[in-house]
């Protein structure tokens, strides 16, 4: 069973839950806000953590995040697959005794990331070229884990992949995006008139690369399934 975690409702799997739906992958998704219960590794062949508002951090404020935190921590001592997108990298590099605080700015909307050297060679990125466009929506930023290898970059914020271990991976960015999801996420956390934030921008380029993110991300989800 290849077990998903959500922490908020309007932040599901996207494009990655139709993959998997379409390859008749064994999945479940997890709710953690809503009172859900991870269950026992030894039922997972692979965890895929999903993103969300809350900080890695505010554990007082949502419990739920000091219990995925130990769920993470055993299942990369197990060397089960893991994928953290956003919020769920994070988790992800405080599980492998990272750091993850406070960015000096906020990436929101389209941005280009590089793949580095061990990026290239790694099996995730397989098919794809050096330089991605992806879609970023996050405040805070982490360390690479002591061991762990950085696969991608920006100018804006060096660490935006990393794989720890064999089979570990945190990616900053978001590639299960759908430009209904962008929309759900403009009108959830963006007030009206918020500087610097060009809403109409970002949703037009999300109908305009839509296309391409789709395909992009499928090249990632059919390397995830050759390493789980």
């Amino acid at each position: 069973m290849i077990l998903i975690i959500k922490h908020i409702n309007i932040e599901g799997p996207g494009t990655l839950g139709e993959f998997l739906r379409e390859t008749k992958r064994k999945t479940k998704i997890v709710e953690l806000n809503n009172n859900g219960i991870l269950p026992s590794l030894d039922e997972c062949e692979a965890v895929i953590s999903l993103g969300g508002p809350m900080n890695v951090y505010e554990e007082e404020k949502y419990p739920f995040l000091k219990d995925e935190h130990n769920f993470l921590c055993e299942a990369v001592e197990r060397e089960i697959p893991i994928l953290g997108i956003c919020l769920g990298a994070q988790l992800l590099a405080k599980a492998c005794q990272a750091k993850v605080n406070k960015a000096k700015h906020k990436e929101i909307g389209w941005y280009d990331v590089e793949l580095s050297s061990d990026g290239r060679r790694d099996p995730l990125f397989a098919g794809l070229p050096e330089q991605l466009n992806v879609f970023q929506w996050h405040e805070d930023t982490f360390d690479i884990p002591a061991g762990a290898v950085r696969l991608a970059e920006s100018s804006a914020h060096l660490n935006q992949a990393f794989r720890f271990g064999k089979n570990a991976y945190g990616l900053q960015f978001h590639i299960e995006v759908t430009p209904p999801i962008i929309e759900s996420w403009i009108k959830a956390y963006v007030k009206r008139g918020s500087a610097g934030i060009d809403t109409k921008k970002i949703l037009r380029e999300a109908k305009e690369k839509k296309a391409g993110l789709k395909r992009q991300a499928g090249v990632i989800y059919r390397n995830l399934e050759k390493i789980i």
